[in-house]
């Protein structure tokens, strides 16, 4: 049957079938044609199973309407697949779910598109689901469908590309699947509406760039000069190397409800939405996930040869994403501008919107949530980019700004909150760069207030960023007490209200429970953590306690603070001043070979060794490639839990008393020809004594030529460098004089 026949009867089935549903628990699933189905989950919503869909690498998803709250159970297929946690993302939701085996489940109040992995298990390998609940969305009436132009799309695989004509409307039904391309190739008032899927696999080459070339058949969605176009609902799962979403020197588009998700075997080369020249584009509550620049704006784009790079293109202007959801696994959220290439552009704003996942690693410069690479030779004007209301769960880095001439000029970043993780890497302005302003910018509850605290590197002329809290009339922050929480424990949470005492305040104590109320006293029920990654070893996990404040005008202002749950302490070493003294430093032993992982050290002879302050003060002795194991103390100033957070390129982990606290991913090498791997970051908590731990940190530097950091959180202590103060080693030297003294005086 030809897919643009108007199909009123499978229409028909469609609704009948979405009607039968439990009427009282109002939810209504989207089909999944057999051919799509994954086995790799299976989810019930609200007790009713619903059709899980293969997206692309190894993502799955699930889509369902609902009228109300849901709850989701969702069960792996493969045996202890919840063992290292559960990670449900956007942070800010305030998701903990209860695992039972290979089962976890939770409550959703209202719609939302979330990501759920295991923590820190994000990147082009990693096992994911997506689940989109959308409140139920209108069908057209009979008599749109009617009128001429209109073509519905029935249920079932389509293996065909869609060419809408201009004025055209098409609407692809709950379970309608389009193998192949939707083309917008220069027309105009068109619309493509429903909640089908485009699967889009084409013939590019899976080792090369080849994705960016504007023809038909040739991305998920694609345009060129098209204008006044509208589409929502729509799902693009793309699995080949290309461009997702292109738009070539169109304009006037409304994407709605939009669900791109993208993965390859290369990782690269597979934007979520580019715009080649072109702009007044607005895109809303919509989801990517991408394996390159999520959003990404040039004037034109033609090949890489040299004659290609210089030639200017068009102007870029008046685009604005909000209230969406956006994840890569590698690249910048945002990207603009690109070495030697011409165009300006003008008015881009993201705001009110999750970003999930910021792609770890470097093209060039390092990647961040916005990237402007105006390097070589590079030219144009590029004005009016706003960041506002940004939520950052894991990120790398806030921007790297580069440009040669004329130069960039009013870029706003307000309100972005950062939920629990810390930069990865520093922010750069560089060249002719002016009026950047950063009001709010906060990591946790301190508001970034210097280059210094951001952290941030300004050279080649660029005007110092301007620093501010932003809203004086809302601002989050809060403490609690005592520090020292052990599960059932009554713990008070008070709200500063200085600003705002009319506010409302909104708790989020990432066990999945909330509170309202300026001061309110909780209950953490066991040490497991926000994640349900807290260890048995450690006996301790880390909850990420959000406060929302909002006023009757619609101020608000978010603070985060992770708070420490202990079930069972580590006890400092007692030390016999009669065997052993401490001095400042630790030991380190180098271990020269490129190692692809940890090697056992003790079957390994060090070629040198020394003491170091810090973990920036080994000297290796001339080598380049080795491992390197640092041994000493740490000497914990009170009591409390401690959380640590361990940053490496190469591999690194960090042992407290003879137990792993922290340990970084698999080696992640950056792209574009670089030879060293990105910084990964690790996180984990234990529960100390005040008083001397015996610390081990062991290291990697295989290819990348960087030293661990260490930072660490505990009562009184904000998230910090490990000062070289609470470092010690044993005074080899003190322990053999006060063994040559004793046997003196035992043997005169």
């Amino acid at each position: 049957m030809h897919l643009r026949h108007l199909v009123v009867v499978a229409f028909a089935v469609v609704l009948s079938a979405c009607a039968s549903w439990d009427a009282e628990a109002r939810v209504s699933p989207v089909p999944v044609p057999q051919e799509m189905r994954s086995s790799q989950f299976h989810v019930e919503v609200n007790g009713k199973p619903v059709d899980v869909a293969h997206a692309a690498a190894s993502y799955d998803y699930v889509s369902v309407e609902s009228s109300g709250p849901v709850t989701i159970s969702i069960t792996a297929s493969e045996g202890g697949f919840w063992d290292r946690g559960v990670d449900v993302q956007p942070w800010r939701l305030g998701i903990r779910p209860e695992r039972k085996g290979n089962t976890i489940e939770f409550k959703l109040k209202d719609a939302a598109k979330i990501s759920i992995s295991r923590p820190g298990d994000f990147l082009n390998h990693a096992h994911m689901l997506f689940v989109f609940v959308t409140r139920p969305v209108a069908v057209p009436s009979k008599a749109a469908m009617a009128q001429p132009g209109f073509h519905m799309i029935a249920p079932g695989m389509h293996k065909e590309n869609l060419n809408p004509k201009s004025g055209e409307t098409y609407y692809l039904a709950p379970g309608a699947v389009i193998v192949g391309s939707l083309n917008l190739w220069k027309v105009q008032n068109v619309k493509v509406l429903g909640q089908g899927v485009i699967v889009y696999n084409g013939p590019q080459n899976p080792a090369d760039d080849d994705g960016w070339m504007q023809k038909e058949n040739w991305h998920c969605i694609g345009a060129l000069e098209a204008h006044h176009v509208e589409i929502h609902g729509v799902t693009c799962l793309v699995r080949s190397r290309t461009w997702s979403v292109q738009m070539k020197d169109s304009s006037d588009f409304v994407y709605d409800d939009l669900r791109v998700i993208g993965g390859n075997p290369g990782n690269a080369n597979q934007d979520g939405m580019d715009w080649l020249g072109g702009g007044n584009t607005v895109v809303r509550d919509s989801f990517f996930r991408a394996s390159d620049d999520v959003f990404a704006m040039q004037g034109n784009w033609d090949g890489y040869g040299h004659d290609a790079m210089v030639t200017p293109g068009h102007d870029v202007a008046n685009i604005t994403i909000e209230h969406s959801v956006l994840s890569t696994s590698v690249s910048n959220i945002v990207r603009a501008g690109w070495p030697t290439k011409t165009f300006s552009s003008h008015n881009f704003t993201l705001r009110d919107s999750d970003i999930l996942h910021g792609g770890i690693g470097s093209c060039g410069p390092p990647f961040a949530l916005f990237t402007f690479w105006g390097a070589k030779g590079a030219k144009g004007n590029h004005t009016g980019y706003t960041f506002e209301n940004l939520w950052l769960d894991d990120w790398y880095s806030l921007f790297q700004m580069e440009q040669e001439q004329p130069g960039l000029d009013g870029f706003t970043f307000r309100n972005l909150w950062s939920l629990d993780q810390p930069p990865l890497v520093s922010s750069r302005l560089q060249g002719p760069v002016k009026d950047v302003h950063l009001e709010n910018v906060k990591y946790g509850q301190a508001t970034v207030n210097s280059d210094a605290n951001l952290p941030a590197r300004i050279s080649g002329g660029a005007q110092e960023p301007t620093y501010s809290t932003g809203d004086k009339e809302v601002r989050a922050g809060f403490q609690f007490t005592p520090e020292v929480v052990q599960p059932g424990e009554t713990v008070t949470f008070t709200a500063d209200t200085a600003a705002n005492p009319h506010a409302r305040y909104t708790w989020l104590f990432g066990d999945g429970t909330t509170a309202v109320g300026q001061r309110v006293r909780h209950r953490f029920p066991d040490a497991k953590g926000s994640a349900l990654d807290g260890t048995d070893a450690n006996g301790s996990g880390r909850f990420r306690v959000l406060l929302h404040v909002e006023d009757k005008q619609g101020h608000q202002d978010w603070a985060s603070q992770g708070v420490t749950v202990v079930s069972h302490w580590h006890d400092a070493g007692n030390l016999d001043p009669g065997i052993g003294s401490t001095a400042p430093g630790l030991e380190y032993h180098i271990y020269p070979g490129t190692w692809p992982e940890m090697p056992a050290f003790a079957k390994q002879a060090a070629m040198r060794n020394g003491i170091a302050a810090n973990l920036a003060d080994t000297d290796a002795g001339g080598f380049t490639r080795y491992a390197v194991a640092y041994d000493g103390f740490l000497e914990v100033p009170v009591e409390g839990g401690y959380s640590f957070h361990l940053l490496a390129r190469d591999g690194a982990r960090i042992i407290l008393d003879g137990q792993v606290v922290a340990q970084t991913g698999p080696p992640f090498g950056e792209v574009c020809g670089s030879p060293v791997n990105a910084v990964r970051y690790a996180l984990g908590t234990i529960g100390l004594r005040a008083g001397k731990h015996v610390l081990r940190i062991e290291s990697l530097e295989s290819i990348s030529p960087a030293k661990p950091r260490l930072l660490w959180e505990g009562p009184g202590i904000r998230l910090a460098e490990i000062p070289a103060s609470a470092f010690s080693h044993l005074n080899v030297a003190i322990v053999q004089a006060r063994n040559t003294a004793s046997i003196s005086t035992a043997h005169p």
